[in-house]
């Protein structure tokens, strides 16, 4: 089959209507990285009666034990769905082995820096490719985390970026044992007998995780640990990143709370950027819980409007400019 990209193989794998939308799969082989066997899922949407018209592309980029159905279910929802209706150009990859993403040979030692070194940059290549145009790039949990590595690690950036938005995204929260070197001995000799942590049996999500990635988090959070890897530093480079950023909070997510997500925030060094908290504090009618702050029907009409607006316009306030609600700088 020809490949659908100059850039590397690409195969169109599927191709559906979904109602009023239009799904499109694929398969992507960049062959950047020491494993040669990773494939990237990446479904694309459209309006299915107007396959010509496309706007401005966003990349979703799904959670930990996710997939692209956090984003757009089959029945048409969610908020890919909602930006593809307004005209945006919707793009939703899968990490390794999730989805319709294989797992590739080494699974199990998949990281969040491979994911970042390799995979966002191809991603986002065969996008701008495709499109003709730079992609704005929207993260949630994990998603936010691996959006954070590639900018932090100038992996991506200006012009490939167009401005970046971390949903529930935070690296600092404490896990105080884990700062007992022989805590973490133990741990990481337990966690290597596995291959991957199961969502079902954690009753996280639709997908399983590799080990690798629970044994760099363990890294991260260890006595000496930093947000990076051995040849970067991911945490000082998000100082230097001066693209367009939007940081949102909900207030009832006891995962990723408020005060970590702002300290993420305050260590980019853009001076456009905006943090909102989803609470009613702020203003919103509930606390938003960590998957509901996007799956929700509260957040179709509190918090997909507002994703709309900053993709529009970086630059406005999206609540006004009410220090007690979103941090403009």
């Amino acid at each position: 089959m020809q490949s659908s990209s100059n850039l590397f193989p690409v195969a169109l794998i599927s191709a559906e209507r979904r109602g009023d939308l239009s799904e499109d799969v694929y398969r992507l082989k960049p062959g950047n990285s020491p494993d040669g066997t990773v494939e990237l899922a990446v479904t694309r949407l459209g309006l299915a009666d107007e396959p010509a018209v496309r706007g401005v592309p966003v990349i979703l980029l799904h959670g930990s034990f996710s997939n692209r159905r956090f984003w757009f279910s089959p029945k048409g929802l969610g908020l890919g769905a909602y930006l593809t209706r307004l005209g945006f150009d919707v793009w939703i990859p899968e990490m390794r082995g999730h989805g319709l993403s294989q797992r590739n040979q080494d699974y199990r030692k998949n990281r969040v820096a491979d994911y970042a070194r390799y995979d966002l940059p191809a991603i986002g290549a065969f996008v701008r490719e495709q499109s003709g145009q730079v992609p704005h790039w929207i993260g949630h949990s994990l998603g936010g985390i691996t959006l954070a590595a590639a900018l932090g690690g100038q992996y991506l950036g200006e012009p490939a970026v167009a401005s970046a938005a971390f949903f529930g995204t935070q690296v600092s929260r404490t896990y105080w044992p884990l700062k007992f070197p022989p805590v973490e001995w133990s741990g990481r000799f337990i966690l290597k007998r596995f291959a991957q942590l199961s969502g079902s049996r954690l009753k996280r999500g639709p997908e399983d995780e590799p080990i690798g990635l629970a044994l760099e988090s363990m890294r991260w959070y260890g006595l000496f640990g930093r947000f990076g890897d051995a040849d970067k530093d991911w945490w000082a480079g998000l100082a230097e990143v001066q693209l367009p950023v939007l940081a949102v909070s909900a207030a009832g997510d006891h995962q990723d709370p408020t005060w970590a997500c702002r300290k993420l925030f305050d260590q980019v060094g853009s001076e456009h950027k905006q943090f909102i908290t989803l609470g009613r504090e702020q203003g919103f009618g509930d606390n938003f819980g960590h998957v509901e702050m996007l799956v929700s029907k509260a957040s179709q009409t509190e918090v997909w409007p507002l994703v709309a607006r900053w993709l529009a316009d970086q630059q406005t306030p999206l609540l006004g400019g009410k220090p007690d609600l979103a941090a403009a700088v």
